[in-house]
C-alpha cells in the first residue's frame, strides 16, 4: 500500500450515531449517500486504496459502500485492517455474519494482534493513519477514539475529511 494513495476510515459506533443499529432510516440511506460522495471524491484525487478498522458503526458501512463502489471501479482495494483476532466475538450473531462477509470481500485483511489488549484498538488507528494520506471520519464532536485518532492524523498531516452523524437527525 503506498500512503499517498491511500485514505482510512475512523468513526463512530452505532450508539453514537443517529439511526443506531437499524440503517434502514432514509437519514442513514442519505448519510451513506454522503459518504459514498466524500470516496468518490477522494478517488478522484488519487485515492485508490482505503483501510478500514472494522468496527461496528462507520467502519463497517464505509466498508460496504466501498464494496458497491468497487463494482464499477475495479481498481479500488480496500484492507481491513483488525485490531485483533475475535474483535468481533461479543456482537450479536447478525453483525458477526456482516463482519465475516465484509472480510471476504476485502483484498486484504491485516490482524495486528491475536488476542485483546487494552490498546489495541489505538494501535489499529495509529497504523491506519500512518498508513495514509487521508483521513476520512463520522466525527460529531464528542470526546472519543475517533476525536484522539484525528487529533493524531492532524499530527501526522494527513487532510481529514469530516461527516458528522449529527447532521442526519
Amino acid at each position: 500500500m503506498e500512503r499517498e494513495k491511500t485514505a482510512c476510515l475512523t468513526g463512530h459506533r452505532p450508539k453514537y450515531l443517529p439511526w443506531g443499529y437499524n440503517e434502514d432510516f432514509d437519514s442513514c440511506l442519505k448519510f451513506k449517500k454522503d459518504v459514498r460522495e466524500i470516496f468518490c471524491d477522494v478517488m478522484a484525487r488519487g485515492i485508490s486504496c482505503f483501510l478500514t478498522g472494522m468496527a461496528e458503526g462507520f467502519d463497517m458501512i464505509g466498508a460496504e459502500v466501498l464494496i458497491d463502489l468497487r463494482k464499477k471501479n475495479k481498481w479500488i482495494k480496500i484492507i481491513a485492517v483488525v485490531p485483533c483476532k475475535g474483535q468481533e466475538l461479543k456482537w450479536t450473531n447478525e453483525q458477526q455474519k456482516r463482519y465475516c462477509k465484509i472480510l471476504k470481500k476485502c483484498d486484504e485483511v491485516i490482524v495486528l494482534s491475536q488476542g485483546y489488549t487494552p490498546t489495541c484498538m489505538h494501535e489499529r488507528n495509529k497504523y491506519m493513519v500512518e498508513h495514509s494520506r487521508v483521513v476520512i471520519a463520522c466525527y460529531n464532536g464528542r470526546s472519543s477514539g475517533t476525536k484522539k485518532t484525528i487529533k493524531f492524523a492532524l499530527r501526522a498531516g494527513c487532510d481529514i475529511r469530516v461527516i458528522n452523524p449529527e447532521d442526519y437527525k
